[in-house]
């Protein structure tokens, strides 16, 4: 006889079953009852606990996005004003977080193409909050005097660009990694590139 799941282990199952059918077939081509067969309950049990669609994606946002982790990680290291130390942590910490779960980042890509709601609230939850982190540390940075002047904002957007293109080539294109390269490797080649430039 199966144990009977609780109600918080019945919804991070379901939260399961719909994050693997979202990344895998986008949020218009899944259907409920898809999420309630991919959970192995009836679709009458997927909305006992989650009453409209919007509840599930705002628990696949609060289940999958570790944001508050990142930045916690980052926020430490900022302030010791180790600017090396800074982006290091950042882009560690997204590398990690998607080669452990790539789901997150192929669900900001089908909510942003699809147009659908979530989009928005994934972009406020994660890539907003992470622009500005980083944003206002360049920001502060410049007032020190440890920056030349520029556009802070850009600035943070060109570095987490740097490991987003990184992250999109290998997790979604599967291009091969480059031999003998760990992720502090890549990361600290992207950091010297980003504080040094790339002139002799």
């Amino acid at each position: 006889m199966k144990a009977r799941l609780s109600a918080e282990e019945r919804r991070r199952q379901i939260v399961e079953a719909a994050v693997d059918l979202f990344s895998r077939k986008g949020f218009r081509g899944t259907r409920t009852r898809e999420i309630a067969a991919a959970a192995g309950i009836s679709e009458a049990m997927v909305f006992r606990h989650f009453a409209t669609k919007r509840e599930l994606y705002f628990a696949i946002i609060e289940t999958k996005s570790a944001t508050e982790e990142l930045l916690a990680s980052a926020a430490i290291v900022a302030r010791t004003r180790d600017d090396a130390g800074v982006l290091r942590a950042v882009g560690l910490k997204m590398i990690e977080q998607t080669e452990s779960d790539p789901s997150l980042m192929r669900l900001l890509l089908f909510s942003a193409l699809e147009g659908h709601e979530l989009s928005d609230i994934f972009f406020e939850s994660r890539v907003k909050r992470l622009h500005e982190f980083l944003g206002n540390y360049i920001r502060k940075g410049i007032k020190e005097g440890r920056f030349r002047s520029m556009n802070p904002l850009v600035a943070a957007r060109g570095f987490i660009g740097m490991i987003v293109h990184y992250l999109l080539i290998h997790e979604l294109f599967g291009v091969k990694r480059p031999a003998r390269s760990s992720p502090e490797e890549v990361v600290e080649q992207f950091v010297s590139i980003f504080l040094k430039g790339i002139e002799r």
